[in-house]
């Protein structure tokens, strides 16, 4: 099992939540960030929304990582993004 679901307390966007993990007695520190995407301009297509999503994926600072994508709402959609751990 690589994963485990956690419940975290509500956080404002754009912060940042550390979570310690001990596996075998070694510790560990995860980093997560959550991100509240607003759409561009007024109702965009369907089309659009996926081409604004992806495009901020793909220019995201490259020691994250997304690992969740939240459900839309109207006008933006939370993104998850994991610190990638370096050796």
């Amino acid at each position: 099992m690589r994963e485990i679901v956690i419940l975290i307390p509500e956080t404002e966007p754009e912060q940042n939540v550390e979570i310690e993990v001990r596996i075998n007695g070694r510790s560990k520190t995860i980093q997560y960030r959550v991100e509240l995407m607003n759409w561009e301009g007024s109702e965009p297509s369907a089309r659009d929304k996926f081409n604004i999503l992806k495009h901020r994926i793909d220019s995201y600072d490259k020691d994250w990582e997304l690992v969740e994508i939240g459900i839309p709402e109207p006008d933006k959609i939370p993104l998850v993004f994991k610190k990638k751990i370096t050796a």
